[in-house]
Protein backbone atom coordinates (compact mmCIF):
# COMPACT_ATOMS: atom_id res chain seq x y z
CA UNK A 1 0.00 0.00 0.00
CA UNK A 2 0.72 3.42 -0.53
CA UNK A 3 0.51 6.41 1.64
CA UNK A 4 0.38 10.14 0.74
CA UNK A 5 1.53 12.54 3.46
CA UNK A 6 2.32 16.25 3.82
CA UNK A 7 4.47 17.72 6.28
CA UNK A 8 2.83 20.85 8.36
CA UNK A 9 4.22 23.96 8.78
CA UNK A 10 5.60 22.84 12.00
CA UNK A 11 7.09 20.21 10.82
CA UNK A 12 4.89 17.22 11.35
CA UNK A 13 4.17 14.89 8.94
CA UNK A 14 0.36 14.17 8.42
CA UNK A 15 -0.72 11.26 6.26
CA UNK A 16 -3.43 12.27 3.60
CA UNK A 17 -4.50 9.53 1.73
CA UNK A 18 -4.37 5.47 1.57
CA UNK A 19 -3.73 3.75 -1.72
CA UNK A 20 -4.36 0.48 -1.68
CA UNK A 21 -2.39 -2.03 -4.19
CA UNK A 22 -5.54 -2.04 -6.71
CA UNK A 23 -5.62 1.87 -6.71
CA UNK A 24 -8.39 2.40 -5.16
CA UNK A 25 -7.81 5.62 -2.71
CA UNK A 26 -8.84 6.16 0.19
CA UNK A 27 -9.11 10.28 2.03
CA UNK A 28 -7.78 10.04 5.58
CA UNK A 29 -10.78 12.25 7.17
CA UNK A 30 -9.04 13.12 9.92
CA UNK A 31 -5.90 12.17 12.42
CA UNK A 32 -7.17 11.82 16.28
CA UNK A 33 -4.01 11.31 17.63
CA UNK A 34 -0.22 10.29 16.52
CA UNK A 35 2.13 8.71 18.98
CA UNK A 36 5.23 6.35 18.62
CA UNK A 37 4.24 2.50 19.14
CA UNK A 38 4.43 -1.50 18.37
CA UNK A 39 2.29 -3.30 16.52
CA UNK A 40 1.94 -6.30 18.49
CA UNK A 41 -0.05 -8.26 15.77
CA UNK A 42 1.55 -6.79 13.03
CA UNK A 43 5.48 -6.62 14.85
CA UNK A 44 6.44 -3.78 13.74
CA UNK A 45 7.21 -0.55 15.29
CA UNK A 46 7.14 3.46 14.83
CA UNK A 47 4.64 5.98 14.63
CA UNK A 48 1.00 5.34 15.37
CA UNK A 49 -1.37 7.19 13.54
CA UNK A 50 -5.01 7.02 14.98
CA UNK A 51 -6.88 8.12 11.59
CA UNK A 52 -10.79 8.06 10.89
CA UNK A 53 -11.66 6.96 7.11
CA UNK A 54 -14.89 6.75 5.68
CA UNK A 55 -16.28 6.53 9.47
CA UNK A 56 -14.21 3.98 10.64
CA UNK A 57 -11.43 4.75 12.79
CA UNK A 58 -7.87 2.75 11.62
CA UNK A 59 -4.34 2.19 12.89
CA UNK A 60 -1.66 3.45 10.48
CA UNK A 61 1.69 2.74 11.25
CA UNK A 62 5.03 4.72 9.79
CA UNK A 63 7.83 2.57 10.53
CA UNK A 64 11.43 3.48 10.94
CA UNK A 65 12.46 1.63 7.34
CA UNK A 66 9.87 4.12 5.92
CA UNK A 67 7.18 1.63 5.51
CA UNK A 68 3.33 2.10 6.05
CA UNK A 69 1.21 -0.20 7.19
CA UNK A 70 -2.56 -0.82 8.75
CA UNK A 71 -3.32 -3.06 11.43
CA UNK A 72 -6.44 -4.34 11.95
CA UNK A 73 -8.51 -3.29 14.66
Amino acid sequence: MEVEATFTKDGFLRPVWIIWEDGTRYMIDKVQNCKRAASLSAGGCGILYECMVCGRQIHLFYEENYKWFVCRN
